[in-house]
């Protein structure tokens, strides 16, 4: 006997409780399978590449799973010190700027700044907020990040979970296939696709734009000499999943910076801007298009807002699971949009000839109607 569509629905969303339950009870327990689920995930790619290249599916695994935690060590030696150090000296030289732009403006516009203005107020007071709370801020992340990412973690728990999860990925997706109602196992296919899809261009193409434009404003912008370079192409490369948002953030960061530190070398300053302005056009232009192109389809909006909610529920976790969930709700509700659209709910039916009033049809019709 065929499930209604109300079975169906109670079915699976008995199910989907069950797992925010879990997720939800389990927390941080769960969090290095989730972390190499999704390292699985982002290098399953590579390893099918290494595959057709004549490597078996263990040399692949092994080759990436190697690579990755050298990469891994290299960077958490290298630069994680020079970059926490960089964001703690920003935030202390805040005050100092914002000291300075009051001085600017004081002899620029003398009306604006006199004493007990809401400018000077409002100035004095970020100052010494992002003096006080910006490194607190980010010794309490760093401190809850350690607390919940410790290091027997990091390395040992994850990179076994991702190189086990990575060898047998392709046996995990053909069993969950075979599980599938075979009613609707055609759909969910090619809803899973479709998922898939756009979490490969966000997960894949985004991170990967990222991290090409954030070593780009990074490298640049110390080769100019600006400093706390690392610190700002960091913020720039991280924010770049929001359009513009990286860009503009990075540099009235960048161009605020080099105004405090070259302040009357225009050269310096202009090299500045033009490192933001080519790393603009190389992203519309070249590197999104080539590695993202028209493949995701998350508003920026709703994924923030789901990053947001699920890390309010779920902690850390949320805010890992928070991409795909948001990629799979898209999907499901354009999938059911199309699916009304083609109802009859929303075209509606033609009226039946017997239903229209005589006095409304056309004289030829009531002629054919009346003929014997």
């Amino acid at each position: 006997m065929t499930p209604t569509i109300r079975d169906q629905l109670k079915y699976w969303g008995i199910a989907t409780a069950i797992l925010f339950l879990l997720l939800w009870w389990l927390g941080d327990v769960i969090l290095p399978f989730v972390i190499g689920a999704a390292v699985a995930y982002f290098l399953d790619p590579v390893a099918d590449k290494l595959q057709r290249m004549g490597l078996s599916r263990a040399a692949a695994t092994a080759v990436i799973t190697i690579s990755a935690v050298l990469i891994f060590v290299l960077i958490a030696l290298l630069i994680l010190p020079t970059l926490v150090q960089q964001a703690i000296e920003f935030f202390n030289i805040v005050p100092d700027v914002l000291r300075r732009l009051q001085d600017f403006l004081t002899e620029r516009f003398p009306d604006l700044l006199d004493e007990g203005s809401a400018v000077r107020r409002s100035l004095n007071g970020v100052g010494e907020t992002l003096q006080s709370k910006g490194p607190e801020l980010l010794q309490t992340a760093m401190a809850s990040a350690a607390s919940l990412i410790n290091v027997f973690m990091l390395f040992i728990i994850v990179p076994v979970v991702s190189f086990y999860l990575l060898y047998d990925w392709d046996n995990m997706i053909g069993k969950i296939d075979d599980m599938l109602p075979r009613d609707f196992a055609p759909t969910i296919r090619k809803l899973a696709r479709e998922i898939d899809l756009t979490m490969a261009g966000f997960v894949r193409g985004m991170g990967t734009v990222c991290l090409i434009l954030g070593t780009y404003y990074a490298v640049a912008l110390m080769l100019a000499g600006l400093n706390f370079g690392l610190f700002v192409g960091a913020v720039a490369g991280i924010l770049t999943f929001i359009p513009y948002v990286g860009a503009l953030l990075g540099g009235i960061l960048a161009i605020g910076l080099a105004l405090f530190q070259f302040w009357g070398d225009w050269v310096s300053i202009g090299i500045v801007a033009a490192i933001f302005f080519a790393g603009q056009v190389i992203e519309g232009n070249i590197v999104t298009p080539k590695l993202v192109g028209d493949s995701v389809r998350l508003h920026p909006v709703w994924l923030l807002f789901a990053i947001s909610a699920f890390a309010a529920l779920f902690g850390f976790v949320g805010m890992l699971i928070a991409v795909p969930v948001a990629a799979s709700i898209g999907v499901i509700m354009r999938f059911l949009i199309a699916r009304y659209k083609e109802s009859a709910l929303y075209l509606g039916g033609a009226p039946d000839a017997d239903m229209i009033e005589p006095t409304t049809m056309p004289a030829e019709l009531r002629a054919e109607q009346d003929a014997p």
